[in-house]
């Protein structure tokens, strides 16, 4: 019998540099009723804080502990009611660091933290460090679950070794901007059905500071296909599109997911004539020169 789970992603506005407020606003998704089957609820990147600091010591005030005042208050949520959450934050590191992080947490606690790794020229993403640490898959309710985070998704590599590592849901907290509109239309369509597995990435809306935030969040199935979708946000002056608190083109991405459908590698389409196996069609000795150093 197939395992099935809900899996949904809130597409929301998110108010910088206010994490109280942005806690607040996470609480309120979550007593959502359109929420309550999920089995895992995801946030967007930097969902706590915002995103676009013009220096370091500007955003380190808004940088937290794991655990600490945000994690507790969400657990609380999934103490209650059996669910898992991930939401992206600005994590306080050691030394005057702060990271970009993606936090996971279930009735248990804290069950992950990934910490971005591939950092654009962008936003707080300047003046981050680089988490330093291999993709990991975690499990949420017989789920496995593989995070990153936004820039990550663009190195296909990425969502790779956590298939490899057994994911059945690659998940994407993003901050993705004008600019990354083919990003969103094609890449977690593409990681999807590359790996055979569910991806999910979580987008935000609003604007901070002249940027505006594109949506488009989306839920695709294991060949690629759309699940859920969330709308894109029109293409007008920011000043329209920045008002504080603006639920415009706010939305849950929501859909099930059947694990073993992720887990089976091997589709038989035509038994003896048509048989596709993602994982022994490899051929990883010709892939060596993705290893070295660019030499552009």
């Amino acid at each position: 019998m197939a395992k099935f789970r809900t899996v949904a992603g809130v597409q929301t506005n998110v108010e910088f540099a206010n994490c109280q407020v942005n806690l607040n606003r996470m609480m309120e998704w979550l007593r959502d009723d359109r929420l309550t089957s999920a089995d895992l609820v995801v946030f967007p990147e930097c969902m706590l804080s915002g995103y676009c600091f013009e220096s370091l010591e500007e955003a380190i005030p808004h940088a937290q502990s794991i655990p600490g005042k945000a994690t507790h208050e969400i657990h609380e949520h999934c103490r209650a009611t059996g669910q898992f959450v991930a939401f992206g934050m600005l994590e306080t590191g050691e030394a005057n660091n702060i990271y970009n992080t993606c936090v996971l947490i279930g009735p248990q606690g804290v069950i992950s933290k990934y910490r971005k790794i591939h950092l654009p020229g962008l936003g707080v993403d300047r003046f981050t460090t680089s988490g330093g640490q291999p993709f990991q898959v975690h499990e949420a309710n017989e789920m496995r679950v593989g995070i990153h985070i936004c820039y990550d998704g663009v190195f296909p590599e990425s969502g790779r070794v956590m298939a490899m590592d057994g994911a059945d849901i690659l998940i994407l907290p993003t901050n993705w901007p004008p600019g990354a509109d083919t990003f969103a239309k094609y890449i977690p369509n593409a990681r999807a059905l590359e790996n055979n597995v569910y991806f999910l990435a979580v987008n935000r809306v609003g604007t901070e500071r002249g940027f505006r935030f594109i949506g488009q969040s989306r839920l695709c199935d294991t060949n690629g296909n759309v699940i859920s979708e969330g709308p894109a946000t029109p293409s007008i002056s920011p000043a329209v599109n920045s008002l504080p608190g603006s639920r415009d083109d706010e939305a849950i991405i929501i859909g099930r997911i059947d694990l073993e459908r992720a887990r089976n590698k091997c589709l038989v389409r035509v038994p003896g004539q048509h048989v596709i196996d993602r994982w022994a069609d490899r051929h990883p000795e010709y892939y060596a020169r993705i290893l070295e150093p660019p030499t552009l």
